[in-house]
């Protein structure tokens, strides 16, 4: 079975889309940061390093130095889908990672959003 279309897709391609949506509901990009490197295990040198090496999806994923344990605590429905029923590991990855921008433009407590 062919690899989903988001697996080869840039991080960097997606990344100003996160920003965007946290903006236009009065978040910032440092909070986007915050929940990308508090999922990830990444510094913030590392994530600009992946955003101009153009690193996709998979290998961000693949290569995170400590994905955050207390991630399986994020649960609910992101396009459609329970986040909990995925079963790619790499998908529900990138899942995570967009429930968690969903919360924050839904203008939860960053205290919520890292599940503190």
């Amino acid at each position: 079975m062919a690899k989903h279309k988001i697996y080869t897709m840039s991080f960097a391609s997606v990344y100003p889309h996160y920003v965007n949506k946290a903006e236009r509901k009065g978040r910032t990009k440092a909070e986007v940061d915050e929940i990308i490197t508090w999922l990830t295990g990444y510094s913030q040198e590392e994530v600009e390093a992946i955003l101009e090496k153009q690193t996709d999806f998979e290998t961000f994923f693949a290569e995170a130095p400590q994905l955050n344990p207390s991630r399986d605590l994020i649960k609910g429905v992101i396009c459609g889908v329970r986040i909990e029923e995925i079963e790619e590991q790499t998908m529900r990855e990138i899942r995570y990672l967009d429930k968690l921008i969903d919360e924050l433009a839904k203008g939860k407590k960053m205290e919520k959003i890292l599940r503190k």
